[in-house]
């Protein structure tokens, strides 16, 4: 026991393994002259003090040798595999000492039959390759392979000959000797390397691959900057950084980013059939290592698909690497190799320790036993046995969550328009591609760079002359420059210019202006700016995300110290399979990134988050809306909007006929109150006169000179917002532009919201009128009566229907989301569980259109349904849908009932009207609550509960509650309303009275008609969920109820709808649309034909064959048409369809 290093015995006294070498006096002549070390020594005496029981001679060691730096021999994945890896009868395990490793030469070194020798930093790589030409062992790693792997272009180079998928990259060789590898071009949003183009955002990676400062740069439209990821130090592995620049020392490999949802997959394989693969959160997200209770990072396992397994087996022969980690990125449906690190173990997975040492085990014993003579044969086992995961009880289960929402509060939008002929705009049209189209959109920090430099320079060139028309050219001129220098700085966030061609210049727009058009082409200038998200908005949204957690199971109790822990570790354990679609507006791509930062608690910049987790939808229109291109229904519906509006009278009985065809409340409590439309509008336009002369009074006070407003505007653009609003809302005759109603709107609520401090007079009154009118104007411009709401309604949602259709159908998985592996998770209880949300960020225009068709496509008859009928009456009495509205789809899925059957699913569907008004809340109509119980469902109570209480997950039953917690009536003003969401504070001393807790935050007020009704009019069987107390946790005592005080509760409009009938009425909304909108489309086209092109596929809506027998998922005949089987990929097979295609469907050409 004197030698070097120590042995490990197991509780039966059996040798395991040792440290360190025997001198030379103990080598024994074995064949081949290899050496008998100490273990052999031990393990010979014991068996001859044995040799009583048996005569037969010991059969020869193999003598397996742990060759790399100590950190790594004694970490405890080594030790543990070690250990089980001696437990083959044959094997000896020898772990080399660093003294020896550092200072001895090979010659010395301990010998063995067979190598486990691998690079960390430190490591004398040259002396173990020589030892293995000495020595001639077996290696379980190639030792010359190691030095390729320190070189991120060797190892590029290697996947690329092997045809491995990886990103495009290019590499940038800072070498004087080799200049033509070192061209680098740096834009303001791509670099070019050697003549390769990389758009941000991208990857600038290092060729050494023990460098670990890769940076990602990201597009200046989702904020510029860089994410500076590092090797873990604490709890952070990367940092935000403002720097947009690219390094300008060293030599880097650059790659395309992959948008991969936040999630990295990293994959150890041992031997080229075994791979074990996990996923952890991305570095690049917000930086911040999620550890759990241990302080090691949280990582989960995953299932690797049939493509991905052969990647790993092909990585591994490629790089002679048995042991090999390397790091996969699930992106656009593929999987991308993007970085190959060698040895490396899986850290605390007890299953994985198993399989590698006998895996390991079964290598060595395959290799060397014969030549050993040593008796064995290989173990034949069954691996991955399928694992069925069943839940108990009669609960059903959350499979699906579809949510469109609105985006949160803004600046005012605005816009000004301006005719333009100068041949530097000319020049600007056609070097941006402008003819093709005869559009052209400036967003870019450079191209508005452009527009500033001519503005200037006509500017200064106008200085000289003083006549009428230049003057009023030089105040939009001047106002263009003022808006273009607004902040100091350009983000394609904040401002556009878009241009249009006129090939005979602008008609007048009316015969008052004498002078006839001038001759010749010219451009429509119109500059854009405002319409961004607010500090408060991002709040709004983030608060609204973290709510949102609690529409999951096990929405109680704590993970990391928040409350809704059960969507936290649905998603941290994969699965949950999540995917945020924006469409193209800055605003509403921060809105869903700041939601999806509370969603899944990330930290720091919302850059990151937006580039990662965001997908931008301008799919075919999906989310998008070209407001210049409105329908001709939208067009007639305008003009009669604008006839009844111009009356200079009180609105008629007939009026109220025309304007409010639906007898809607609040549309007929705003015209009471406008009573007579141009009067109305005399108020209004006097009232925004005595705001501006206010506004001037201001600005001509010396105090207030640097007086800054919310979201740092200055009284001078606040003044030029409302003088612009003076000008543009009554025209030269005295009528007024009623198209300017909602602007208006739109920047009282603003100032009276943010800028209440002024201390303006008759702000309120502003708000009041102006809200009156735009109560009628904003819904109505989507259609008047029924039947133009459904035909606006379609020409704007179609896309989003077809695609929440599928949403709903696919409940069977596609391989390509991270799935948790069964087999290898531990305190997981229902590993099978997988819970899809899809989560649609888009504008007014398309939440009215989704309700519209859901209101008035006939999903439910009112006469027949009570619950529906009162849902319309709630629906129809909300005025405004406002910022932060949400339409939820929910879907369950009830396991105990027939697949076939119309019982299985079963869907839900809620409402909330977004963000509180600033007025008083007294007329603020009420729905029934969140998922409100029925009362012959409150006498039964059988089985509440939650299925899967996810904060205490360790434990491995379903928490099926057999004695309901009592949930007493509430003395709330909502006194009749209890349901699986009202829950009752335990911790709390409660009353003889009893009380409960709402989570979604309701309003303390209640229209009378409400009171009268009550539980008895629901006799639906709804089913109940999350009927757990969330006050037992200290963060969800009334925090929880109030989560976002600013933001209405989510109301049920209703919860027993089957999948088929859902499934039905989306499919008649689509047919419908097909044949109405065949005839729009004819008559638009001719409309445009004169002046431009139609683009394809703006708003071609499908025919009910729009998904091709290409695109159909395959069903077993007898399987109705909602049960979706097979892998949910191929759905969206279909390419981008061809220009000259005459098929009025809709293709979607995106992968989910």
């Amino acid at each position: 026991m004197s030698e070097a290093g120590g042995e490990g015995r197991d509780q039966s006294g059996n040798l395991t393994f040792v440290v360190g070498c025997v001198d030379e006096d103990h080598r024994g002549s074995e064949e081949g002259g290899r050496m008998k070390n100490e273990g052999e020594m031990r393990k010979g005496e014991e068996q001859e003090d044995n040799d009583k029981d048996y005569d037969s001679p010991p059969e020869r060691q193999i003598v397996v040798g742990i060759c790399s730096m100590m950190k790594k021999s004694k970490s405890k994945p080594m030790t543990q595999i070690m250990e089980r890896l001696c437990k083959f009868e044959y094997i000896t395990v020898v772990i080399f000492p660093e003294e020896v490793i550092l200072n001895q030469p090979v010659d010395k070194w301990p010998l063995c039959d067979c190598l486990v020798s691998f690079h960390s930093k430190g490591f004398p790589l040259d002396k173990a390759v020589e030892y293995a030409k000495l020595r001639n062992p077996l290696l379980i790693n190639d030792l010359n392979m190691q030095y390729y792997i320190q070189d991120r272009r060797e190892v590029y180079r290697i996947l690329q000959e092997e045809g491995i998928d990886l990103p495009r990259y290019a590499v940038l060789t800072r070498d004087p000797d080799r200049p033509e590898e070192c061209n680098l071009v740096e834009g303001e949003d791509h670099v070019e390397v050697n003549g390769e183009v990389f758009p941000k955002p991208f990857v600038e990676k290092p060729v050494s691959a023990e460098d670990h400062n890769v940076y990602v740069y990201y597009p200046t439209s989702a904020g510029g900057g860089s994410q500076r990821l590092f090797r873990k130090i604490g709890s952070r592995s990367s940092v935000y950084s403002p720097e947009s620049c690219v390094r300008k020392t060293g030599s880097y490999i650059y790659e395309e980013f992959m948008p991969t949802d936040g999630t990295d997959v990293k994959v150890y394989t041992v031997g080229p059939d075994y791979a074990h693969a996990e996923a952890r959160k991305s570095p690049a997200l917000d930086g911040k290592v999620e550890r759990d209770s241990e302080g090691k990072e949280i990582r989960y396992p995953v299932m690797l698909s049939a493509m991905e397994k052969l990647v790993a087996r092909k990585v591994c022969l490629a790089f002679k690497q048995t042991v090999c980690g390397f790091d996969l990125l699930r992106a656009n449906g593929h999987s991308f190799v993007c970085d190959v690190n060698g040895f490396s173990f899986v850290k605390n997975s007890m299953k994985y320790y198993d399989d590698c040492a006998k895996v390991l085990g079964n290598i060595v014993m395959r290799e060397l036993a014969p030549q050993f003579h040593i008796p064995w044969s290989i173990p034949l086992e069954a691996e991955d046995i399928p694992i069925v995961p069943t839940t108990s009880g009669t609960m059903m289960e959350l499979r699906c969550v579809i949510a469109i929402i609105r985006h949160g509060d803004r600046t005012p939008k605005q816009k000004m328009k301006m005719e333009v002929r100068h041949p530097l705009f000319f020049a600007l049209f056609e070097k941006y591609g402008g003819y093709k189209s005869g559009k052209l959109k400036l967003k870019k920090p450079k191209q508005l760079q452009e527009v500033l430099d001519i503005a200037r320079l006509l500017l200064a060139e106008l200085g000289q002359h003083t006549d009428c028309e230049i003057e009023e050219k030089k105040g939009k001129l001047e106002q263009l420059k003022t808006v273009l220098e607004m902040y100091g700085h350009f983000s394609g966030i904040n401002r556009k210019v878009q241009l249009t061609y006129l090939p005979n210049g602008q008609p007048k727009a009316s015969s008052e202006e004498e002078e006839g058009p001038k001759e010749g082409p010219s451009l429509l200038l119109v500059l854009k700016w405002g319409g961004e998200l607010t500090p408060a908005g991002r709040v709004q949204a983030e608060e609204l995300g973290r709510a949102f957690r609690c529409m999951y199971p096990g929405g109680q109790g704590d993970y990391a110290g928040f409350p809704g822990c059960g969507l936290l570790r649905l998603h941290s354990t994969y699965r949950h399979d999540l995917k945020i679609y924006a469409s193209d507006e800055g605003r509403v791509q921060m809105t869903a990134a700041a939601f999806a930062k509370g969603l899944l608690a990330l930290e720091g910049e919302l850059t990151p988050i937006l580039v990662q987790m965001v997908k931008s939808a301008n799919m075919n229109g999906m989310l998008d809306s070209d407001s210049e291109s409105l329908t001709d229904c939208q067009q007639r519906v305008k003009v009669r909007l604008h006839e009844i509006m111009q009356k200079d009278q009180d609105f008629t009985e007939d009026d109220y006929q025309k304007l409010a065809p639906t007898g809607s409340p609040s549309l007929v409590t705003s015209m009471k109150t406008i009573g007579n439309p141009v009067r109305t509008c005399d108020q209004v336009y006097a009232l925004i006169q005595s705001l501006t002369s206010q506004i001037r009074r201001r600005l001509e006070d010396p105090k207030s000179a640097d007086l800054q407003l919310y979201h740092s505007e200055t009284l001078e653009l606040m003044l030029q917002r409302w003088s612009k609003l003076e000008r543009d809302f009554r025209n030269k005759s005295g009528r007024y532009d009623i198209s300017k109603i909602p602007d208006i709107y739109d920047c009282v609520k603003y100032d009276t919201q943010h800028n209440a401090t002024l201390d303006l007079e008759d702000t309120l009154e502003l708000f009041r009128l102006s809200r009156a009118l735009a109560d009628i104007v904003i819904p109505q411009e989507y259609g008047i009566n029924k039947a133009e709401k459904m035909d606006i309604a379609q020409a704007y949602c179609l896309p989003l229907m077809k695609k929440i259709q599928l949403d709903l159908q696919r409940t069977h998985e596609d391989e390509a989301v991270n799935k948790l592996h069964p087999l290898y998770s531990r305190g997981v209880m229902s590993p099978g569980r997988h819970v899809r949300t899809r989560l649609y960020f888009t504008s007014e225009s398309h939440v009215h259109s989704l309700l519209s068709i859901f209101r008035y496509g006939g999903l439910l008859d009112e006469v027949k349904d009570q619950q529906w009928k009162q849902a319309m009456d709630y629906l129809s009495a909300v005025s405004e849908l406002n910022y932060m509205t949400q339409i939820v789809i929910m879907l369950y899925e009830d396991n105990n009932k027939d697949p076939g059957s119309e019982e299985r699913f079963h869907v839900e569907l809620h409402f909330s009207p977004g963000v509180k008004g600033c007025e008083d809340e007294e007329n603020v109509p009420l729905g029934f609550g969140f998922r409100p119980a029925s009362a012959e469902n409150q006498e039964k109570q059988t089985n509440q509960g939650s299925l899967e209480d996810l904060s205490q997950d360790e434990t491995d039953q379903a928490l099926s509650l057999s004695e309901p917690i009592g949930i007493k009536r509430s003395t709330m003003i909502r006194n009749r309303k209890t349901g699986s969401m009202e829950v009752l504070s335990e911790t709390l001393p409660t009353s003889s009275k009893g009380t409960s807790y709402r989570l979604f935050p309701s309003c303390s007020c209640q229209s009378p008609e409400i009171k009268q009704t009550g539980l008895e009019l629901f006799s639906m069987p709804a089913v109940k969920r999350f009927s757990v107390s969330f006050a037992r946790h200290p963060t969800n005592g009334f925090e929880g109820c109030s989560m976002v005080p600013s933001i209405y509760p989510l109301e049920t409009l209703h919860n027993s709808l089957s999948l088929k009938q859902v499934d039905k009425f989306l499919n008649a909304v689509c047919e419908h649309s097909s044949d109405a909108h065949a005839k729009t489309m004819k008559a638009l086209s001719a409309l445009f034909d004169t002046s431009s092109q139609v683009r394809p596929n703006t708003h071609l809506p499908p025919s009910p064959k729009a998904l091709s027998s290409s695109e159909t998922p395959v069903r077993p005949p007898e399987c109705p048409l909602w049960y979706s089987s097979g892998p949910s990929s191929t759905v969206f097979s279909a390419g981008p369809p061809s220009p000259s295609s005459v098929n009025p469907d809709i293709h979607f050409s995106f992968s989910e």
